[in-house]
Order: structure tokens, then C-alpha cells, then sequence
């Protein structure tokens, strides 16, 4: 097992995200608190007990809220904090989330506020464009991001589940907390207005100087702010010390932020890249990027999930052979439903979130994930995603190539269709 510890390749990534003309669409900062959940039976009891806590304000979007039990026991947390007068917001996927839920009724009730991202099924004001995010927010102290939709670990489509669904997310209280809410209170108002307006700060970058900005009264509240940016993008040039990024992608300018996190971090491993994700269908860069890792020598192991979408379980093989000849170990989970998406790179940096591996998430739909540097966190996820790999079951390259020549064309004409109908979609953004 590679030990935990600062790497020197770590340093040079933090020079090589801040050393270009644009600076990227999220910064570093450090001093923040994390705590990682596996499932649902960590992530649940924590959220309810900071919703139960609450004295401001509570702000939650997910994809899919369910009428389960898990859903209704968030659902009540919510109301009970609605009651006595937080203000609790809550946006919902208008497909992910069915729209005429007994909770909504009684949420209108009680005074939670709640909005549906794009209920258009075919193309409305948002375009195709889903919200698949999964965040929280409690009082501006305490932000949850992770894969973990609102519904029940066993529940699959209204199948029951063996073993709970193999998932995470992480609570974070620190100066990364401010970025999440301006996340949330973009989306919040992109839903209000049906169009996506423009961001007047990207997090992680220098705002634009306006006429207002320019006027006398507001200089010292400007060269304060500048003063802050620039020390939060200072801190990523720490050597040692722990930092943590709020990564959020949408259709306006953070349409590639995700997969350039992942681009950096995959360019600069020394020594090993492990990645977990339930859809994997990722562009040419990012292929590209693991195999020239392998080819590095940095040993890549690749966790993928299965028996979700059948026709992803024909298409994603496909792509295997060219990244098992370049020597990145593939193994597909089936224990059971493996919902995370999680990575972690030369055991000093790592990612949880929502974002999927596949045209939807890196090209179209609304994701956030956290990035951790030097977090003591990422020991707990890394020992994880090996574990997963290790209960798999591998892909040989041998026994991969002499698949029947049926399985071949089926894996050919599922990926090529699949690949087509995400062209369309994304409108040619999908390589």
C-alpha cells in the first residue's frame, strides 16, 4: 500500500493551476473541517442532526428525493426546522424527482421553499440540462457534497437491494462553505428567472472590474475582497497544509471544470491514480490521460459499476481494450450497486461528488464534487476504493480479447449509438 504523505508532484500541480493566464473556476483554501460518510447509514443521521441544529438556514438540492422512509425522515427534519422559523430551501431535479410527491403539499404548508430545476422533459428555458447535484447547506457553517441522492440505500428503481448501494459524501466547515452557497444561490436564481444568468463572481477568480466597483464609496469593500481572493488562491501554494475546493460545473463557464480537476490531477500522478464511478464513458482527454499515466508507469486501477443501464453495460466495454493494452487494471463491481464517484491520486489528493464519468455530467447536466489535498481523510477513501477493486471482478486483457465475436459487435454498436445520441444532445461538446 502507498503511504500517505505530501508529494513533491503535488507542488507542482498547485503551480500549474494558478500559473496560466485564466485562472481556474474554483480555488483551495484551508482550515476546513471534513468528515467523509460511506452510504447512507453514516450520511442521514448526520445531515438530520445539522438540519435538527439549524438557526438560520437551511439550503438542500438533489436529484432525487423519494417518498421513502430515508426521504420522508429528511423530509420531517426540514418541516420541524420550517416551524420554528429557518428558512429552508430546497430545490429538486424535475425528472430525478417526481413532481407531485405528499411532501411538497405539506412543505408548501409548513413554509418550505421549493423549487424544481427544468420540470421540462424534452428542451425548456434550461435546455436538456438536468440538476444532479447533491449538496447541503446549514447555516452557512456546514456544507454536504457527495454522490448520496435523498432515498434508501437498498432501494434501486423499486427493486430491494441485497447490500446497501456503495456511495459517499462528505460534510466540510470552513472557508470552502462560502462557495457552495454562492453555488446554491446561483442555481436558486437561475430557476426563478428560467434562463442562465450570468455569474458575477466565478469562485476562484479575480471579479471583473465594473463602473460601481470603480466608485469611491465601494473601493476599501473592493480591495478588501480582492485582498481575500487572492490569499484564498495564495494557500494552494502550501506545501503541507490540508486544502479543500468546491468544484461545480454548469452550462454558463464552469461548463469543463470537473474534468480539468481530473485532467490535472491524472497529469501530474507519480505513482497511482484509483477512480471509482458507476458510468464510465468518459471523452477522449480523459482516456487519453489515464493511459498516458499507465504508460508513466503510475499504476491506474479503474472501479466500474454495473447493472444499472443495460445498455451501458454493453457500450462501456468497448473501451476497454485500449486502456487494459496500455496497462490500466479495470474491475467491475456487482457486490452491489456502485453509486460513487469518488478518485484518489497518488493518496494526496482527492475527489467526492456527483459527477459522473460520462457525457451527461462532464458535458450537460449541473455537478459539484470537493477536491482534498493532504486531507487524513483521504487514507479512509483510498483504503476504500482498493478494497472495492479487490472485490471485483477483474478484466483480463487475454480473456477480453477473445470475446465472441457477437459480444464485440454488440459492445461496437451499443458504444458508437451511445456516443452519437450524446453528440446530439451536447451538440457536439461530447469527443
Amino acid at each position: 500500500m502507498i503511504g500517505l504523505r505530501p508529494r513533491r508532484s503535488f507542488k507542482r500541480l498547485r503551480q500549474a493551476m494558478f500559473s496560466g493566464r485564466r485562472p481556474p473556476r474554483f480555488c483551495f483554501t484551508s482550515g476546513n473541517h471534513v468528515r467523509l460518510f460511506k452510504g447512507g447509514v453514516q450520511f442521514f443521521p448526520a445531515l438530520i442532526e445539522r438540519i435538527d441544529n439549524a438557526r438560520k438556514s437551511v439550503s438542500l438540492e438533489t436529484y432525487i428525493f423519494a417518498n421513502d422512509d430515508s426521504g420522508r425522515a429528511v423530509s420531517d427534519a426540514l418541516v420541524r426546522a420550517a416551524e420554528r422559523g429557518v428558512t429552508v430551501r430546497v430545490i429538486t431535479d424535475g425528472i430525478g424527482t417526481e413532481s407531485n410527491l405528499p411532501m411538497f403539499k405539506l412543505w408548501q404548508e409548513r413554509g418550505v421553499e421549493h423549487r424544481i430545476y427544468n420540470p421540462h422533459l424534452l428542451f425548456g428555458p434550461l435546455g436538456f440540462s438536468r440538476t444532479h447535484r447533491k449538496l447541503a447547506l446549514i447555516d452557512e457553517t456546514y456544507a454536504f457534497c457527495g454522490g448520496i441522492n435523498i432515498v434508501d440505500d437498498y432501494d434501486q428503481n423499486g427493486t430491494r437491494l441485497e447490500r446497501p448501494r456503495w456511495d459517499y459524501a462528505m460534510e466540510a466547515q470552513g472557508p470552502v462553505v462560502r462557495d457552495v452557497r454562492e453555488a446554491f444561490d446561483l442555481q436558486w436564481q437561475r430557476i426563478r428567472l428560467g434562463v442562465k444568468p450570468r455569474q458575477p463572481t466565478q469562485p476562484g477568480c479575480e471579479p471583473q472590474e465594473t463602473e460601481s466597483a470603480r466608485a469611491p464609496g465601494r473601493w476599501n469593500a473592493r480591495r478588501a475582497m480582492l485582498a481575500r481572493r487572492r490569499a484564498r488562491l495564495g494557500e494552494i501554494h502550501a506545501v503541507d497544509q490540508p486544502c479543500v475546493a468546491f468544484v461545480a460545473r454548469d452550462n454558463l463557464l464552469n461548463r469543463r471544470a470537473i474534468e480539468k480537476a481530473y485532467l490535472r490531477a491524472i497529469a501530474h500522478a507519480e505513482s497511482e491514480v484509483l477512480l471509482a464511478n458507476p458510468y464510465f464513458m468518459p471523452g477522449r482527454k480523459l482516456r487519453r490521460a489515464l493511459v498516458n499515466a499507465a504508460e508513466r508507469g503510475v499504476r491506474v486501477s479503474l472501479v466500474i459499476g454495473r447493472k444499472e443501464f443495460v445498455a451501458l453495460d454493453y457500450a462501456t466495454p468497448f473501451l476497454y481494450g485500449n486502456l487494459l493494452k496500455h496497462g490500466v487494471r479495470i474491475a467491475e463491481y456487482e457486490k452491489t450497486m456502485l453509486h460513487g464517484k469518488v478518485a484518489v491520486v497518488d493518496a494526496d489528493w482527492a475527489t467526492i461528488g456527483s459527477s459522473n464519468l460520462d457525457a451527461l455530467s462532464l458535458v450537460l447536466n449541473n455537478e459539484a464534487n470537493m477536491v482534498l489535498v493532504n486531507h487524513p481523510e483521504i487514507a479512509g477513501l483510498h483504503d476504500a476504493i482498493l478494497q472495492a477493486f479487490d472485490e471485483g471482478r477483474p478484466i483480463d486483457e487475454k480473456h477480453y480479447a477473445s470475446r465472441p465475436v457477437t459480444e464485440r459487435a454488440l459492445n461496437w454498436l451499443a458504444y458508437n449509438t451511445y456516443r452519437v445520441m450524446m453528440k446530439m444532445i451536447t451538440i457536439g461538446q461530447y469527443d
